[in-house]
């Protein structure tokens, strides 16, 4: 070893030499393994820093409330003790998830551990107290709903569901600022109680949000939940008390402190050390600073591969169906037809066999696919579907057609009533058994239209009005279809027009000597049209 790091050896010498001593007084062997229940010591010892924080959360918020209830008299004070037991004992459900594993069913699991919560909020419940507390106690027990977030999973977040009882709590809290808004004397101690209620739920769901984000946490290297016992659960610790762990920095700190000391016994008596000669590197010679300088040539850069976007969906973009269902429930006598498509079906045609009058049928979200209903039911509903067709033979009820597209309807049988509503393209096909008996009830809708036999066999098609004219008289609305005044007042012109022609032709007769000269209206080809005979 050369003379320069003869100093620095003889350093580290020392070093090793104070980390052989460390290991003796800890009993650890060197070369040895770490054992695998020394980790569960250290974390059994510790205080779980989201227990530490729920007791700085009873600390600040608990702790105001139950001396705002006891400031409002000695019914109220113990109101605010068993609040003060409510969250003690959600503090050792807190506490047991640091500890043990999940368990399969949480609800189920932390039953016995609720009891000491439970019963607590049952004394709140029937306590008797003044009736002039009735708005503090109905705040109260509102509030208290947020403490079931101990056993629910979200959606929504414990977070939320905890900050949504502020809305009910409040309901009742704001009647008695009201009421003591005014007075000065008792006044402030009644909207402190409410300020420090409201301060309290805050303060939970702020809490729940950093350490409880999904639910109550639980430890996942912990031991296994059956083993816990009632009561487990310890009392909340002095939030100014130190935990074991603290003095570990005072160790490590003075193990720096050590090695320094030995640096600065190898100092010789002209202030040189181990670092004496060593340059200083400047930000212009660091390579990884935007000043560094290289008069040398150019250090390849490296340069890592970009981070791959996430997936945008754009927008209007066609969501992807669910399993197709067709399926009967006994539950409401319900048929449920969904996200049936033609390859789901064999031939693009679905069947459904109604067996009983008290049967429907509930068609949802298929596309470019043919429902065949055999049998008679009470009702069909057809739900956000597009290019499908359905056909039923009798309906009892009513056929309804809510948000759907380019659809069509055929009854082979009766039905009563069509409903069709935002819905646009349809085409409702009707027996002769179906048409003196169908009605429409429509709304939204555009492009509807409905078909049937006449008498010589030929299908004939009509639209449904969807444009209206509405008229205030004597006091009421009155609507005509659009259409048919169009109609009207084209047949108004035509007359008009035939009366005009009709003197012309009068007077032309008479200055030529003709008589006799009549004028009809004649239907031909879907339109009318003027014919004038001698």
């Amino acid at each position: 070893m050369s003379k320069q790091l003869q100093p620095l050896g003889s350093v580290l010498d020392g070093v090793i030499e104070r980390l052989s001593i460390i290991e003796a007084k800890l009993g650890i062997i060197p070369g040895a393994a770490p054992s695998a229940a020394t980790p569960a010591i250290v974390e059994d010892e510790e205080i779980s820093p989201r227990l530490v924080a729920y007791d700085e959360h009873i600390q600040r918020t608990i702790v105001p409330f139950t001396d705002s209830c006891a400031a409002l008299g000695p019914e109220m004070e113990s109101v605010g003790k068993n609040i003060g037991e409510v969250w003690d004992a959600v503090r050792g459900i807190v506490e047991l998830g640091t500890k043990y594993k999940k368990p399969a069913d949480v609800p189920t699991g932390l039953q016995p551990h609720l009891k000491t919560c439970q019963d607590a909020m049952a004394k709140i419940r029937s306590a008797r107290i003044d009736r002039k507390f009735d708005w503090h106690l109905k705040a109260i027990m509102e509030m208290l709903t947020c403490v079931s977030w101990v056993v629910m999973s979200p959606p929504p977040s414990p977070a939320n569901f905890v900050k949504d009882t502020i809305g009910a709590s409040d309901f009742w809290a704001n009647k008695v600022r009201k009421e003591y808004k005014n007075n000065e004397k008792e006044g402030p101690a009644h909207v402190k109680f409410c300020d420090t209620m409201k301060a309290m739920i805050l303060d939970l769901s702020a809490y729940l949000k950093e350490y409880h984000l999904s639910g109550l946490a639980w430890n996942p290297h912990g031991k296994d939940f059956s083993d816990a016992k009632v009561g487990e659960g310890s009392k909340p610790a002095a939030v100014a008390a130190p935990t074991k762990a603290a003095p570990a920095p005072a160790a490590a700190s003075s193990g720096s402190a050590g090695i320094f000391a030995e640096l600065k016994k190898k100092q010789t008596g002209d202030g040189s050390s181990a670092a004496t000669g060593l340059k200083k590197v400047s930000r212009d010679q660091q390579t990884w600073r935007k000043e560094y300088k290289n008069p040398g040539g150019d250090i390849p850069k490296t340069t890592s591969a970009p981070a791959p976007k996430p997936a945008v969906e754009k927008f209007g973009a066609k969501k992807p169906l669910g399993p197709p269902k067709c399926e009967y429930q006994d539950r409401g006598c319900k048929w449920n037809v969904e996200n049936q498509t033609k390859d789901t079906c064999e031939g693009g045609v679905c069947k459904v066999e109604v067996t009983d009058v008290k049967q429907q049928v509930y068609i949802y979200k298929c596309e470019n696919v043919t429902i065949q209903i055999i049998g008679k039911c009470k009702s069909v509903i057809l739900d956000s579907c597009t290019k499908c067709g359905v056909v039923f033979e009798n309906v009892i009820s009513a056929c309804e057609v809510v948000n759907c597209k380019r659809v069509q309807v055929q009854a082979t049988g009766a039905c009563p009533s069509f409903s069709i509503d935002k819905t646009d393209g349809i085409v409702v096909h009707l027996s002769n058994e179906a048409i003196s008996e169908s009605s429409f009830v429509t709304s939204k809708s555009s492009e509807m239209n409905v078909s049937w036999p006449d008498d010589a066999g030929e299908i004939k098609e009509a639209p449904i009005p969807e444009q209206f004219i509405h008229k205030m008289v004597n006091g009421s609305v009155t609507s005509q279809d659009f259409n048919a005044l169009t109609m009207s007042i084209g047949q108004s012109y035509l007359l008009l027009i035939a009366a005009l022609l009709y003197w012309l032709l009068q007077l032309h007769a008479l200055f030529a000597g003709t008589r006799n000269i009549q004028i009809s209206i004649v239907d031909c080809g879907g339109g009318r049209y003027l014919r004038y005979h001698r």
